[in-house]
Order: C-alpha cells, then structure tokens, then sequence
C-alpha cells in the first residue's frame, strides 16, 4: 500500500502523528458532506425512503468491515456513551456481583458501569497495568483473565488501551467471559478501522465506535454493533424510529408499543442524517476498499526501524506483540526531559498526544517515512 496523503484535506506544514485524537479529512467525505448539506435546499425531494435506505446501506458496508454476517445487528449512534448506555440498561446485575474494566480506560467506558454498578449493588473492579515495563502487556492480560470469576457479569474494555496501544488478547478474554456467564463489550473507537477486527471470531455482546477518529467519518456519529444477548432489551431512547413499522410514515399516529427487531430498537433518533451518514458511508467505504490489514502492515512498515532507534535510545515501547502499530506509546527513560521534548515538538510542528507518562503516537496512511524520521530524530538527537 502506498502513501495516501494526497487523498486527505491536510495541512502539509504540520507532522501529523495523532489519528488517535481526531483523523483529518477524506476529501471523498468533505464532498458527502456538502452534497448532504445542499440536500435540504428542496426538502420534497427527500423521500421517505431515504430515512432509512442510506441508513442501512451504512450498515451493510460496515458490516463488510468488521465481519459481521448479519448488517441488522448494527446501529448508528452518536457517541460511544450512548452506545454503552444502551448495553448498561440490559445488564443484569445483582448485589455481590462485578464489572471489570482496565486501569485509565477512556471515561465514556466507565461512567455508564459506575452507575450500573451503583444502581445494582455491584462492584467495579479495576485491572491496572503491572509496574514492570518488561512484559507488560503479556502480563497485564494475564492479570485481566485472574480477574473474570464467576461473579462477573461484565468486562468492558478496548481492543487497544487507548493511551498507550497496549493490544488487549480478545479471544481468551471472550473464552473466559463466556466460561462464567459474562457479557464482552469493546470499545473500538482507537482501533476498528485500522486493526483488522473479526466479529465472527471474537463474538462480543457489543462493539461500538465513535467514528471521527480511525473509521475516518465527521464527528458526532458512530456506529455499534450488538449481539443475541441484546435483541429484546430496552433502549434508553424512546423515539419514533425505533419503533415496529415506522416505515409507513402514514400510519404513525397509531402508535406501536413494539420495537424494531432485535439491535435495530437501540438506533437514535433522527438516525438518517442527511448529512453525517452520507459522509460516514464514504469512509467506510474508503476503508474497505483500503483494508484494515493494509493500513495496518503500512503502519508497521512506517514505525519498524525508527522503534528500534527509539528503545536503542533509551525510550521504553511495547513489544510488537502486545501494542499496535497504528496507536503506541512511547515512555521516558533515564536522561530524557518530557517538558524538553514537548517544547522540541512544538518548534518543529510535530503533533502528537501526551496521555498520563506516555508520549502517545498515532500514525496512519497519510505519513511519510520522512515524517516518521523527523519525529524520531526530534527524540534521540
């Protein structure tokens, strides 16, 4: 694969390492978005049909991105702590049980357990990473599956830690949730997209994804996917929409106590947006024609030398085993100054994120092997 800069709406004169905080623009999706925006010049050509058929053709190429055989399981969503939400309110939960979440997890994969745990009489039980930097992704997985009892009736998590890229090992996580009875929600905000993801194999309860950042779409929407265990549960938003039969605009005034089937009850109101699921729909489509596994090995390829530089620098990373290539964290050894390296950044227009002590870097397949050099040569020289 090669590079892909050309295809953005990306200001050159900045180093752009930080996809993790927000993608810039697909130029395919810029133009979605202005098509939709002039759409409602002549609402009456806007058909009662494209309130839902836009809307499903999402869903379908979605469901090409993450494997999933069936679209009808997926749903557009604002935000990610919306999507939780909706998973918080079917949760069963009594006095004694657990939910488990990692430690410095990103807080709209927090607050929504806090409360169902409050509300419950559960126990959040959070698994933080080993204070070792030799091995620590291997053994911070391993202290994640001592924790799955028999008392847990939720592990909620990233693909990915979000701040530092640490890969979290899904399928035995899902084999041990499965073993005591236990519901798999992902969030997969800083990693669909970007690292291929197989909801066939690892079958989670919910996968669900803000959509500005590796998806590549607008801010404000995003998309989840839900499993069996969700089809007859309560949403948290009683709209029209989600109703049985709110296709037939006409017969709406006859109100229907029956949702949409199965993950389709869960949708927010005024889903087809004219605008963002247009542009939504074109990233998706990008990606798919791209492919995860290739933004990934580009990733790879990109990063491969310059972090055998940065670890013979002193830098502590991730073992490739347990990190990502497109998201990953670089911390500070002995002799290197954090405040020096943000001011050397600042100088030479390289943006990154800093997240708690780690340098976190997201690349993607608009940055060049010179940009990457740039960046390292800003660390070690």
């Amino acid at each position: 694969m090669d590079c892909k800069k050309s295809d953005f709406q990306l200001d050159h004169s900045v180093t752009y390492f930080n996809c993790a905080y927000m993608s810039p623009q697909l130029k395919v999706v810029e133009e979605a978005g202005k098509m939709g925006l002039q759409r409602k010049r002549n609402p009456f050509k806007i058909s009662t049909e494209e309130f839902f058929g836009e809307t499903d053709m999402l869903r379908e190429e979605y469901a090409k991105l993450i494997h999933a055989s069936d679209p009808n399981h997926i749903i557009v969503i604002p935000s990610v702590s919306y999507g939780m939400a909706n998973v918080a309110r079917n949760l069963p939960l009594s006095k004694g049980d657990n939910i488990i979440v990692v430690g410095e997890q990103f807080p709209s994969n927090v607050y929504p357990w806090r409360t169902a745990a409050d509300e419950g009489g559960a126990e959040i039980i959070t698994v933080t990473p080993p204070k070792e930097s030799k091995d620590r992704g291997k053994l911070w997985n391993e202290k994640i599956l001592n924790a799955i009892t028999p008392k847990t009736k939720l592990v909620a998590l990233g693909n990915i830690h979000w701040a530092d890229g640490t890969l979290f090992d899904l399928k035995k996580i899902r084999k041990q949730t499965r073993n005591v009875g236990a519901w798999l929600a992902i969030d997969g905000t800083q990693s669909v997209g970007a690292l291929p993801f197989d909801v066939s194999e690892i079958q989670p309860d919910a996968l669900v994804c803000a959509g500005y950042k590796w998806l590549m779409g607008p801010y404000s929407i995003g998309l989840a996917y839900y499993g069996p265990a969700l089809d007859n549960g309560k949403p948290v938003e009683e709209n029209w929409i989600n109703r049985y039969e709110s296709e037939n605009f006409a017969n709406l005034v006859n109100y229907n106590d029956d949702y949409q089937p199965g993950a389709l009850r869960y949708e927010v109101g005024e889903h087809s947006n004219f605008i963002l699921v247009p542009m939504m729909l074109a990233a998706v489509k990008q990606l798919n024609a791209w492919g995860p596994e290739n933004i990934q090995t580009y990733c790879r390829d990109l990063i491969s030398d310059g972090i055998k530089k940065l670890k013979k620098a002193g830098y502590k990373i991730e073992d490739e085993d347990y990190r990502s290539s497109h998201l990953f964290g670089i911390r500070l050894g002995d002799g290197h100054n954090m405040e020096e390296i943000k001011a050397k950044f600042e100088k030479q227009n390289i943006l990154v994120s800093f997240r708690g002590d780690s340098i976190r870097v997201s690349p993607n397949v608009y940055n060049t092997d010179e940009e990457f050099e740039r960046f390292v040569n800003a660390l070690v020289d």
